[in-house]
């Protein structure tokens, strides 16, 4: 059964889920601003829009291969995937060049405006912070280093490590069990309810991170906590 979700100007309360001792964050798009890959698309020819069907049928393939059993890495999906959407399109360059092109702006992007302020917040609760990404710990290496918050966060962890792409309950337990944490003391931080919903199943508190001030599907198991940025998650917590 879950907890009723609660705003970010309401105090945790005695009968909702307890403040965190570790917070577990979701990389891409909760953390990074995948706005600029739009722009990597217009780069080569094709048309901006295509970089978030690309991104969906992206996740739609790991999400499949998890559901029958096997893994990929996210680069490798994401290659192949831009092969595909790609192919028999007026592109400007090889085949290759494009998606090498495409994939590279992974390692180029910048964080959300909020995430700098909120992460040093969060941190100086004393919560503990990793993330939990269906991408490589590299891409996050890269993208906290820049931001200047890598020191923030104890680990990155990766799926590739878990050997199973989240939502699966599996990718959860392997990371709690990562960072010596029983579900009841962590929180599960994404912008993508799907996430959410797979953290709640596993045990875990989450929160959602609505920047876009959209409608959480009724679907899913809902957030404890709802937050339109790591600043306001911080001021909920606090």
């Amino acid at each position: 059964m879950t907890s009723a979700p609660f705003s970010s100007d309401q105090p945790i309360s005695p009968d909702g889920p307890r403040r965190p001792s570790l917070l577990i964050f979701d990389v891409n798009e909760t953390l990074s601003d995948m706005s600029p890959l739009s722009a990597r698309f217009e780069e080569i020819g094709a048309p901006e829009h295509l970089a978030k069907l690309w991104f969906a049928e992206l996740l739609r393939d790991g999400f499949a291969l998890t559901a029958s059993g096997d893994i990929e890495s996210f680069a490798t999906l994401g290659a192949e995937a831009l092969r595909v959407r790609l192919a028999g399109r007026p592109i400007d360059r090889p085949l290759e060049e494009a998606v090498e092109h495409v994939m590279r702006g992974f390692s180029e992007l910048a964080v959300h405006p909020d995430v700098v302020e909120g992460v040093h917040a969060l941190s100086d609760l004393g919560i503990r912070l990793v993330t939990l990404s269906n991408g490589s710990a590299g891409v996050a290496e890269t993208l906290l280093q820049g931001a200047g918050v890598r020191d923030r966060f104890e680990r990155l962890l990766t799926v590739e490590d878990a050997g199973v792409w989240k939502p699966a309950l599996r990718a959860y337990t392997w990371a709690l069990q990562e960072c010596g944490v029983e579900p009841m003391d962590a929180m599960l931080v994404a912008v993508h309810p799907w996430d959410v919903d797979g953290a709640r199943r596993a045990g875990l508190a989450t929160a959602w991170i609505d920047r876009a001030s959209g409608r959480y599907p009724s679907y899913f198991a809902a957030p404890d906590v709802e937050a339109a940025s790591l600043v306001e998650l911080a001021d909920a917590l606090r």
